[in-house]
Formats: structure tokens, C-alpha cells, sequence
């Protein structure tokens, strides 16, 4: 809205033309996220549900009680402040709602007596995510897809029964291994909030620059500023979140924050137009809650049994059996995915 705003206001003030600046919407953006949502999260404690303890996680008891499902009020927070700040096309909006949406089921499964189980979840996680990659196809795409890979320079034409499959597939892992990640105060969300900074630099100095995508020999994305200012919004009101959710945490994020987070990166993953990316913005969650969901899957559906000295999630593992502290956990992983990170832009950006 303001975005729009500011080509009428310049007129009586020349200085409102800075409100179409995506450089000056980012930090706008970003500082409001996070001091609405720093203000804002602690009146909402009395409203929120509280946790009820993770059965298989190392100290159960120590979450019982705490106030959950932040999400319903960080992803809220989110969403309001990129409609007044942000330029926003058909499926940025479209992303937006499905984001909210996610963020609901995971709340209501957070205030729920009894959890609604792991189908009930997954099959609603996997309904969210194909609706979301059919609009990035058909509204975003206009039905034709391409795909840029690591070690070659040709952009590689996608079926589009083959794009809803990855990026589905993309979306639902994206939101399970972040959801199987939220067990350490400040873990998901540190990893997370170098997830949305990485994807918003690279929106915005890489993707959206046609010099460099050039240069590059990657895609160019004509509104990469515009995705770059929700990236750098949601980073904002993550912080806010965090500031509260240091150890020892004050409130839990919640299935509402978790889903709604992890969708939004997959959400980011998909319009790059590289699936590999994932694996530069969720290395970590993915070895972290990837792993466990692998290691489930393969002992339920087919008999197979993997890694049965490892506890899963791998977070809880290092705490159990190598008596990490929750704020080694915290650094060691924060600094294995930055070097994940660095390691996998080399990769894809590079090496083509």
C-alpha cells in the first residue's frame, strides 16, 4: 500500500519517493516486523494455548505449561505489515494466504487437548502444498516451467506434472523437517532467520539484478525486489519472536510458526526456479528433521531399519548423548549451515 502511496504523495512531498525505494521498503519492513512483534508477542501470552510437553524429547516436562503457538501472532504480524508496505502481485498474495492457512492448521492443532496426529497433519500439509505450487505454475508461471542447475548454463524445460511433483514434494518437506526441527529454544528459528536472509540477498542483489543474473547466467526475476522485501519482513518479525524465545524461552513458536515458516522457505525454494536451493537454505533442518522423518518412513512403510544408535530429531541426539547444552546446540548448527550455505551458493552460482 505505501508503495503505491507514495507516487501520489511525492507530489506534495518530494522526499515520499523514497517509498518506492525496495532497498528503503526492506529496512522499513524489517524494523517494523520486529519491534511490532517484540511489543506485541508478550500481551498475547494469556491468549495463547499452552505446551503440552514432547513425549520423546529430552526434558518432556521442561516446555509443559509455556505459552505456544507464537506463529498465530509473528506469521499475522508478517502478513499485515507486507500488505502496508510491500508492492504485491496476484501470487505474492496467493503465497501470503496460503502461508496464514498453514499457519491456522498448525495453530489449532497447537491449542487442540488431544494432537491431531501425523496424517491428519501431513495430508493437510501436502493438500496446502499442491494448491501452492499449481498457483505458482498457472498464475505465477503461466503453465510453463524452467528449471537452472548447478553445473551447466542451460535452462532446462520442466513438465508441468514434474514441477507440481518436485515442488509439492519441495513445500511438504520443507514444512516437516522445520516442524521436527523446533525443539531447543532459539534452534528453528536462528536456522530459519538465516534461511530468509540468505534468500532475500540473493532476491535482491542476485535474482532481481539483471546485470548479475547475467553474469551469473541464471534467471532473471523481474519482481525478485518485490520477494525480497517479504523475505526481509518475515526476517524482521522472526526476531521479534526470538527475542522472547532465547534460552530460557518465554513462549514457543508452536506447530503455527514452524509450518508456516518452513512453507514460506519452500515457497522461496520454488520461485528461484532451483529446487537445489533448498539445500542452501535448510541444510541443517534437513540433516536435523529430515533424517528422523527418513528413518520413520522406512522402519513403518517398509520393515527397514536405519541409524538405530541415532536419535532423531539429531538435535536431541547431540544433547543426549554427547551432553551438548541447548546453547551449544544453538552455535554449532547455527555455524554448520552457514557453512552449508556458503558451500552451496559457491555451487549453484558458480560452478555452471
Amino acid at each position: 500500500m505505501l508503495y503505491y502511496l507514495a507516487s501520489s504523495l511525492q507530489a506534495f512531498f518530494g522526499p515520499f519517493r523514497l517509498f518506492q525505494s525496495y532497498a528503503v521498503l526492506i529496512i522499513i519492513a524489517l524494523y517494523a516486523g520486529f519491534f511490532i512483534t517484540v511489543f506485541m508477542l508478550p500481551k498475547a501470552y494469556g491468549l495463547l494455548p499452552k505446551d503440552r510437553g514432547r513425549e520423546f524429547t529430552i526434558n518432556p516436562d521442561a516446555a509443559v505449561g509455556k505459552p505456544t503457538g507464537a506463529g498465530v501472532v509473528f506469521i499475522s504480524i508478517f502478513v499485515a505489515i507486507t500488505f502496508l508496505f510491500a508492492p504485491l502481485g496476484p501470487t505474492e498474495i496467493a503465497m501470503l494466504v496460503c502461508t496464514w492457512l498453514v499457519m491456522l492448521t498448525g495453530y489449532l492443532d497447537d491449542r487442540s487437548i488431544r494432537s491431531w496426529g501425523e496424517y491428519l497433519k501431513g495430508a493437510l500439509d501436502l493438500a496446502l502444498s499442491l494448491a501452492a505450487s499449481a498457483i505458482i505454475l498457472y498464475l505465477y508461471l503461466g503453465g510453463s516451467a524452467h528449471y537452472w542447475l548447478p553445473f551447466t548454463s542451460a535452462h532446462i524445460a520442466v513438465h508441468p506434472a514434474l514441477f507440481l511433483t518436485i515442488s509439492t514434494f519441495v513445500l511438504w518437506i520443507s514444512i516437516n523437517t522445520t516442524n521436527c526441527t523446533d525443539g531447543v529454544d532459539g534452534l528453528s528459528g536462528t536456522l530459519v532467520l538465516l534461511a530468509l536472509i540468505s534468500l532475500g540477498l540473493i532476491y535482491y542483489f542476485v535474482l532481481g539484478h539483471t546485470k548479475i543474473a547475467g553474469y551469473l547466467l541464471v534467471p532473471h526475476i523481474a519482481d525478485g525486489a518485490q520477494w525480497a522485501v517479504l523475505f526481509f519482513a518475515l526476517s524482521g518479525t522472526l526476531m521479534g519472536y526470538l527475542w522472547h524465545n532465547a534460552f530460557p524461552s518465554k513462549v514457543l513458536m508452536g506447530d503455527a510458526g514452524s509450518r508456516a515458516l518452513g512453507f514460506f522457505i519452500g515457497v522461496g525454494v520454488i520461485i528461484s526456479g532451483n529446487p537445489f536451493l533448498l539445500l542452501m537454505t535448510s541444510g541443517m533442518i534437513l540433516v536435523n528433521g529430515g533424517t528422523g522423518l527418513l528413518k520413520v518412513a522406512l522402519l513403518r512403510f517398509f520393515k527397514i531399519r536405519i541409524l538405530h544408535n541415532v536419535r532423531f530429531p539429531l538435535h536431541d541426539h547431540m544433547r543426549k548423548n554427547l551432553a551438548w547444552s541447548p546453547t551449544q546446540v544453538l552455535l554449532k548448527f547455527m555455524i554448520m549451515q552457514v557453512l552449508i550455505t556458503l558451500a552451496v551458493i559457491g555451487v549453484l552460482f558458480k560452478i555452471r
